[in-house]
């Protein structure tokens, strides 16, 4: 199984960034998946997650609102696009499949 997230990067308070998570190695289509993400000295937040077909979403409150999960089984790729980005949402974001979490990609909000 890989799960390769790709996207992160340096952006300014108030801007906006899509992230990516290739995948590979298994049926990514019949998997629920989600987007985790641990800021430096915190806790692990789970951040959102979509079913297998992509028609049922959900997020945890700090996020609900401004940032929206999709998926691309024809792809096999999974998306996290981020908008209104504020400093706290500085974090190493992953994708995750079941108990699989993949190398993440890091956020930066600058203020």
């Amino acid at each position: 199984v890989q799960l390769a997230g790709v996207g992160g990067g340096l952006v300014q308070s108030g801007g906006s960034l899509t992230l990516s998570c290739l995948t590979s190695g298994f049926a990514f289509g019949n998997f629920l998946m989600r987007w985790v993400r641990q800021a430096l000295g915190k806790a692990l937040e789970r951040v959102a997650w979509i079913n297998s077909a992509g028609d049922v979403t959900n997020y945890s409150v700090s996020v609900r609102g401004r940032f929206t999960v999709s998926r691309d089984n024809a792809k096999n790729t999974l998306y996290l696009q981020m908008t209104n980005l504020k400093p706290d949402d500085t974090a190493m974001y992953h994708c995750v499949k079941d108990t699989q979490q993949g190398p993440g990609t890091l956020v930066t909000v600058s203020s």
